[in-house]
């Protein structure tokens, strides 16, 4: 007897115990709220940065579907919810009160990977408008305002999350990336649409609801991505750039690229010779290491500018450079030039259809004599 009232009076405070420890998460989170979800915000958004699989592995990419399934299965039966027409369960009433916060998680988690795929693939001078819309609507997605915001919105960003994931996987398939390939993710993501305004419409009879809830957000989605395109503000994923610089000498041996530069080792930031002191006889090297998936054939456009004082930039050559993918740290290659004046110049690395994925400075100065003691470093590629 004596023992089963211990046992009784442990269980009691072990329980009692356990309810105080949850009534205190729940009092700080409701204290802290906001805190609480920047910092799960950038605790996530971190993760993803460290965790961050190859554009064309098939786990990341399987993981991407099953979130886009799921979350288009969440989305669909919300919306009939707030049209009165599914009702669930009482059995399963307590987890589908989790809906939303589901919703927003995965919402968070693809927008997050989307982000960091493109702005890896983005130049900063050419589609920086276009990666701060797509971090700004992920981070709008954690705002409480938004959380509790109409269906449309969130479908929106469905449709957002639908897109980018095509117009990555298209020119992973295809080999290259273009018109073709955005045009036909464009149409996948509008049929995928068009599959769910079928589904939608053997329970809804309300064409106005469907217009507002369905085909509103996703057309206006859809249409300012055909503009984005048209601007140039989308980046060329899957292509990005892992590295380039200037150097006076490129040399290929066992496989392996070696690049001579005389930066001095305290200047970390500049990449080979930004400042580029030619002697009588000496070349411009433009190396560049870039990224594409495997089975990859497709060409970029290393394109030289010079800075003239009275025209501004004023381009000089344009040289097409074949890429292939399959390794990790990116297709090598390199570009030289031989005629060229003092003075301010650049290169942009671009997609044969005119998007930038990189692009360097660099200044040159002429000196009339050789220095016969001049060292150079070497890099390893």
């Amino acid at each position: 007897m004596i023992i089963e009232e211990l046992g009784a009076t442990i269980l009691f405070n072990y329980k009692g115990g356990a309810m105080k420890i949850k009534d205190r998460i729940r009092d700080f989170y409701e204290h802290n709220e906001t805190k609480v979800d920047v910092g799960f915000f950038l605790g996530g958004f971190i993760f993803d940065i460290v965790t961050l699989s190859d554009i064309d592995d098939v786990f990341g990419i399987s993981q991407q579907l099953i979130y886009l399934f799921v979350l288009g299965s969440l989305l669909y039966y919300d919306f009939l919810t707030t049209q009165g027409i599914f009702k669930v369960s009482p059995r399963f009433e307590k987890i589908w009160n989790f809906r939303q916060p589901a919703i927003h998680f995965i919402l968070g988690s693809l927008l997050s990977l989307y982000s960091l795929f493109f702005l890896k693939s983005a130049s900063l001078f050419s589609s920086i408008t276009f990666v701060v819309l797509l971090m700004g609507l992920m981070i709008a997605n954690e705002m409480k305002s938004v959380r509790e915001s109409r269906i449309d919105l969130k479908i929106a960003l469905y449709v957002i999350c639908i897109f980018s994931f095509f117009s990555m996987i298209v020119p992973v398939i295809l080999g290259f990336v273009g018109w073709v390939p955005f045009l036909l993710a464009l149409g996948l993501t509008g049929l995928t649409l068009y599959g769910v305004l079928r589904l939608l419409q053997k329970k809804v009879s309300n064409n106005a609801v469907l217009m507002r809830g369905l085909i509103g957000p996703g057309t206006i989605v859809l249409s300012l991505f055909f503009v984005f395109y048209l601007v140039g503000w989308i980046p060329p994923v899957p292509i990005s750039i892992q590295s380039m610089g200037i150097y006076h000498k490129i040399e290929k041996v066992e496989g392996q690229y070696l690049a001579s530069h005389e930066k001095p080792n305290w200047a970390f930031w500049l990449k080979g010779d930004q400042n580029f002191v030619a002697e009588p006889g000496d070349k411009i090297f433009f190396f560049a290491e870039i990224f594409s998936p495997a089975r990859f054939n497709d060409a970029v456009l290393l394109h030289w500018y010079y800075k003239d004082p009275k025209k501004g930039w004023v381009s000089t050559d344009q040289i097409t450079m074949a890429i292939s993918g399959g390794r990790k740290s990116g297709y090598r290659g390199f570009t030289t030039k031989q005629n060229y004046q003092e003075g301010d110049w650049r290169i942009l690395v671009e997609t044969t259809d005119g998007r930038e994925i990189g692009r360097i400075y660099f200044n040159v100065t002429k000196i009339p004599e050789a220095n016969p003691t001049r060292e150079f470093q070497t890099d390893i590629f």
